[in-house]
């Protein structure tokens, strides 16, 4: 019987069995295709778990098509969810009778026109056909996905009995949906890809075994020679160093290797427990000794597009807080808040943190809110309507004070951290008339930071766009005797005629102010410095200031990490940076298309 395209194909589901991290992502792809997904899984926690991770990072695989969103949904029962397939993929755990069993009930159970295709790493399609029959061979391939969507190749492979027709219709399709389909030519134990880098790891693991290098300078050559953001043995930690044994064992057996790597492999890591990051044992690296992890607090402002009917409302109230490693630039953000209207900025006290929500501008209905560090027990600091335009926010852990600035507002705040003695130490101009608040854009209080030690706190009026009106500004902590927000005396003009000042923050061991900048080039987006106490290096007295790294795409958060001499930095791109606290190359850690980050936050631990 010869293939043909299912009927029906575009009106009916695309199928994934499994919903756990790579069955997810599966199914967050052909959502953005436009297709009405199912995912079923048998367990509960996997089916909430995937419905979640699509409907928070949807506008990312968004951003890579030109479809409308499709729709969604998980449920246990297998028949329900294949009844009326057009293409089913199994992303089941990787054993050998189970995926058997799979195919044979997809035969009973799926139309007879479905494609059927096997995410499987390890095993030949042909190898899981042991029990259904020759004309469900034919509908049968293998799809084999990286990790979309930082990874976003799809190999295709035949299991031996593959309707040809099937390749370019789905290639097609796949492409359709972003991604990046290649043919193999034939069926083999391994991927085009893995192949390759099976062969590499394996030669990684027996440089380290034979004693000849360590993992630091493997990654070190490999990240310098291709330009990569990681190398080999940060991969296989985070991928697991039991995932790496079970792939090469098959690889061993199948292909009579050599299996002394393997045994050093399982003997040294696997057999004690340092499986990579899911040990707190670590792996080829040594899991971080306390007080030198780092993780960072990233606000996404929004996600640029939004899944269902689009709507300013939705994308303006679609801003997350998110979770990024540091240390294993592999993992994936976790989102801890979502649907924020517009975060701007954070910082965290004891086991809590606390951001700015700028929300609708014209609104007046900004707001301040607290969250312990899971993202639970959500708590308003300050409401609505207290606030105009929230923007970044700073703790005085010495005080135990909040400041924030008010960009519209044309105020700096300052309040408990429980929101209470609210009190307004900066006043710029009057908010509820329009020449002030929309006109005159030199009057908007935007970044804001404090040096207890030094009774001082500073803050940024960014001016216009790229307008070179930009200025830094200071004030006492504590209010003169007799005088208002509006008619104190002792604001100084630290530096004008700044592009577009924005975010600030304050190193009090070195006595150091350092600031982003999203003006306009040479001397906006840039991370910039200025010494405050003490005498200022030769190399800043020709601008006033120096500027520590460029490029940036509109550069707003950044934080100092303390620990190692780092500071970070996000921008409107959806970037994240690390940069030293000299002049000196910046390296992106992380980027995310159709986001816009904004501020965060160094966690050590």
């Amino acid at each position: 019987m010869t293939w043909e395209i299912p009927k029906d194909y575009k009106s009916r589901p695309v199928v994934v069995l499994g919903g756990g991290v790579l069955g997810r992502r599966i199914a967050a792809c052909w959502v953005a295709g436009g297709f009405h997904v199912i995912v079923r899984d048998p367990s509960e926690k996997s089916r909430n778990d995937a419905v979640d991770y699509i409907k928070q990072n949807i506008a990312t695989y968004l951003a890579l098509t030109k479809s409308t969103a499709g729709s969604y949904e998980a449920i246990e029962d297998f028949q329900a969810a294949v009844r009326d397939s057009w293409l089913v993929f199994e992303a089941v755990p990787e054993i050998l009778g189970l995926k058997e069993n799979t195919f044979l009930d997809l035969e009973k159970h799926a139309p007879k026109d479905c494609i059927l295709a096997s995410n499987s790493s390890s095993y030949k399609s042909s190898e899981l056909l042991g029990k259904v029959t020759d004309a469900t061979k034919t509908r049968v391939l293998n799809t084999h996905y990286m990790m979309p969507p930082q990874a976003l190749i799809v190999e295709l492979m035949t299991s031996g009995s593959t309707a040809e027709a099937i390749f370019p219709f789905l290639e097609d399709e796949l492409s359709k949906a972003g991604l990046h389909p290649v043919s193999a030519k034939r069926e083999s134990t391994g991927f085009i890809f893995n192949r390759i880098w099976a062969a590499i790891k394996r030669e990684v693991l027996a440089v380290i075994a034979e004693g000849v290098s360590d993992p630091k300078t493997i990654d070190a050559i490999w990240m310098e020679q291709y330009q990569s953001p990681s190398g080999p043995c940060t991969m296989m930690d985070s991928v697991g160093l039991d995932t790496v044994e079970h792939i090469e064992t098959h690889y061993v057996h199948d292909r009579h290797l050599p299996d002394t790597t393997l045994k050093w492999l399982h003997e040294n890591y696997v057999e004690k427990g340092k499986l990579g990051n899911k040990s707190d044992k670590g792996g080829l690296y040594p899991p971080p000794t306390q007080g030198q992890g780092s993780k960072l607090l990233v606000l996404n402002m929004y996600q640029g597009s939004y899944p269902g009917e689009l709507s300013l409302q939705k994308v303006l109230t679609s801003g997350q807080v998110l979770e990024l490693s540091v240390d294993n630039k592999n993992a994936r953000p976790v989102a801890l808040v979502t649907d924020q209207g517009c975060p701007d900025g954070i910082d965290v006290y004891g086991d809590r943190m606390y951001w700015t929500c700028m929300g609708m501008a014209p609104k007046n209905d900004g707001a301040v809110y607290s969250a312990k560090l899971d993202g639970s027990d959500i708590k308003t600091i300050v409401k609505p309507g207290d606030v105009h335009t929230p923007k970044q926010l700073h703790v005085d852990k010495a005080n135990k004070k909040l400041y924030f600035c008010d960009r519209e507002g044309l105020r700096v705040h300052r309040s408990n951290l429980d929101g209470s003695d609210h009190e307004i130490l900066i006043q710029t101009g009057d908010w509820q008339t329009e020449k002030d608040k929309v006109k005159d854009q030199t009057n908007w209080c935007v970044g804001v930071t404090v040096a207890p030690k030094l009774g001082k706190f500073f803050w940024t009026q960014k001016g216009f766009p790229k307008g070179s009106q930009g200025r830094i500004f200071s004030a006492n902590i504590e209010m003169p005797s007799g005088a208002t927000a509006e008619t104190r005396e002792d604001v100084e003009l630290v530096l004008g005629d700044l592009p577009e000042p924005i975010d600030l923050e304050f190193d009090e061991p070195t006595g150091v102010l350092y600031w982003t900048d999203r003006g306009e080039l040479p001397f906006g987006n840039t991370l910039n410095k200025k010494t405050i106490v003490g005498q200022a290096p030769e190399a800043e007295k020709a601008l006033g200031r120096q500027i520590i790294a460029q490029g940036f795409g509109e550069a707003i958060g950044l934080r100092i990490d303390d620990q190692k001499q780092r500071i970070y930095v996000a921008d409107l791109s959806g970037r994240i940076w690390e940069c030293f606290t000299e002049p000196g190359p910046k390296t992106k850690i992380y980027e995310a298309a159709g986001h816009a980050y904004t501020g965060l936050v160094v966690l050590n631990y």
